[in-house]
């Protein structure tokens, strides 16, 4: 990726000096690093990934396996991997921060490696805040949305995107996966609850909005989640299956409104939910793997043009009916642009990889799609 930036900048060299001379019909910036990228650089920008991931001789089933090791700093293992293994995304959870010294030195580490990675974290506010919720750190502790939410305060909303936002630029992150953009209309909900800013879509709407404004302010991209909606649904995808039995139209009048009002907001990022909608879909299949619900109705019927981005593909409801590579493939072909945090990166990785260049069941040109809105969310960064 070092050498693709070259590239990057001798083009826009170039393109000042053309445009002296031509006037402004000049090459894409996004065009000309994309033509310089090798299908391996590609492939990797397509994956988000835990610093675990490079540690190929780790062996975890359970998110607890992965916060008792206590990943908190590189190794030469993880360097050698990270080599073949191009990223273009990490993400990093409480268990991978200690204090602000350990966490400093992270950051570098991971900003350097291979891929010219994005940093995301889940710093929600309430008990959804990893930074916020470690006593090491002296930043406001925001309480959960909900609470939010119930004040009608939209200043509020902002002020806590902002709050937020200005810490983790301070931290050296580049993505905030949140807000919450469900509406809570089942109290049965195991997994949103107070996670969501309100049972009332219009509430919901006008403080995702206010939040990712105030994210937006301080230099941090947000991204809304679950799409299509995680709030009316009675288990957690952590563990396995779950599912809506709400129509589209159900849906239109209710759990669309904060991702319409998201979209017209310019929202960078959506991400996915594992959760079910065969009224919608007709099939069990997760929505995160559905060509209707992210081709037909997120990018086509909904108009959104920005980065998809699945939730956790080592979550339960994922695990348990696919394997990574196959979970990686059916996401990609569904449309999502970034697969987060496979159960096997490597493995997922390869079999992208293999599916473009012997299987033919994916394109290059399909990559390219994905891969530019990624360069456009970084150079939006940079």
């Amino acid at each position: 990726m070092k050498r693709i930036s070259a590239i990057l900048l001798a083009a826009l060299a170039v393109s000042c000096t053309c445009n002296q001379i031509q006037g402004p019909d000049l090459p894409d910036p996004i065009e000309v690093e994309l033509e310089g990228m090798t299908l391996r650089e590609k492939v990797g920008q397509l994956f988000c990934v835990r610093p675990e991931a490079f540690d190929v001789a780790l062996e975890w089933e359970s998110y607890e396996d992965l916060a008792n090791n206590q990943l908190q700093e590189v190794t030469p293992q993880m360097l050698r991997v990270n080599g073949q293994y191009p990223v273009g995304g990490i993400i990093l959870f409480a268990h991978n921060i200690k204090d602000e010294p350990q966490l400093d030195t992270l950051v570098k580490q991971l900003k350097a490696f291979n891929g010219s990675p994005l940093l995301y974290i889940d710093e929600e506010g309430g008990r959804v805040a990893r930074i916020a919720n470690n006593p090491a750190f002296q930043v406001e502790k925001f309480p959960p949305m909900g609470t939010i939410g119930k004040t009608g305060d939209r200043n509020e909303a902002r002020r806590c995107g902002n709050t937020i936002g200005r810490y983790l630029k301070r931290y050296g992150f580049d993505v905030d996966l949140a807000p919450v953009a469900d509406v809570n209309t089942n109290p049965a909900n195991p997994v949103i609850g107070t996670r969501a800013f309100s049972p009332d879509p219009a509430v919901a709407s006008e403080m995702v909005v206010a939040c990712l404004k105030g994210l937006k302010a301080a230099g941090i991209a947000g991204c809304v989640k679950h799409f299509p909606g995680h709030g009316d649904t009675k288990a957690d995808t952590h563990y396995g299956y779950a599912q809506t039995r709400k129509s589209w139209e159900e849906m239109l009048a209710c759990e669309m409104l904060p991702f319409k009002a998201a979209i017209a907001a310019d929202v960078p990022m959506i991400m996915t939910a594992h959760i079910a909608a065969p009224a919608v879909t007709g099939s069990s299949i997760p929505a995160t793997l559905s060509p209707v619900l992210l081709q037909e109705k997120l990018r086509g019927e909904l108009g959104y043009d920005g980065v998809i981005i699945t939730d956790g593909m080592g979550m339960g409801a994922i695990t348990r009916q696919y394997k990574p590579a196959q979970a990686t493939l059916l996401g990609l072909e569904a449309g999502a642009d970034i697969i987060l945090g496979p159960k096997n990166f490597t493995e997922a990785f390869d079999a992208v990889m293999k599916a473009v260049q012997v299987d033919s069941t994916l394109t290059e040109e399909r990559i390219d799609e994905s891969v530019r809105r990624i360069l456009r969310l970084k150079a939006s960064l940079r």
